[in-house]
């Protein structure tokens, strides 16, 4: 358990703040006028899902969360609920809410191997790949047209999720997505 300085409280870090974990979506040092420096923070209430606003002032100390990472495989979704077994132990299964999932749910499919970040030995949240690979289910007939700027159609994919592409791609290709922005980084 380590304490961080008000400086010391950036993106992708972890805190502690009211009992409650957090993760720093932005940080941003600033002075007004003859002031002490601040920082002011964006937060995600890792729990929740809910976002705050925190300011730390040069005073402020906030304690880094311990969160514990593993791995696991993605069963499937009912009703909101996410079902997960430990990618060693399929005996040891967890759900997760629609909350902790967020946008990542829709990217995910049967199999799908994730990384799992536990707070006091509860899932707290999933992170999923960076890129994946799922196959468009529906798309659109090519239209005629303006292309000169190379035209985009929106599919379906096999998830359920619909994502903008290039006019070449077809149903039944398979389309790699950044699952960080959720863009069409190439068909595969």
């Amino acid at each position: 358990m380590s304490m961080l300085s008000y400086n010391e409280v950036l993106p992708k870090r972890i805190i502690i703040l009211d009992g409650e974990p957090y993760e720093v979506l932005s940080s941003w040092v600033f002075r007004k006028q003859q002031r002490k420096p601040v920082n002011q923070t964006k937060l995600r209430n890792l729990k929740t899902g809910g976002m705050a606003e925190h300011t730390f002032h040069v005073s402020d100390k906030a304690e880094e969360a311990e969160i514990d990472a593993s791995t696991a495989k993605f069963i499937y979704e009912k009703n909101g609920e996410w079902f997960f077994h430990d990618s060693k132990d399929k005996s040891k299964r967890f759900t997760l809410d629609n909350d902790h999932v967020g946008d990542a749910g829709k990217y995910l499919k049967s199999d799908t191997e994730v990384e799992v970040r536990w707070f006091d030995e509860k899932p707290i949240q999933v992170k999923i790949p960076v890129k994946m690979d799922l196959t468009v289910k529906e798309a659109p007939p090519n239209t005629r047209g303006n292309t000169a700027q190379g035209g985009n159609k929106v599919v379906t994919l096999e998830t359920g999720a619909t994502l903008t592409v290039p006019m070449f791609v077809e149903a039944g290709d398979t389309v790699r997505i950044n699952t960080e922005t959720g863009e069409y980084v190439e068909r595969v």
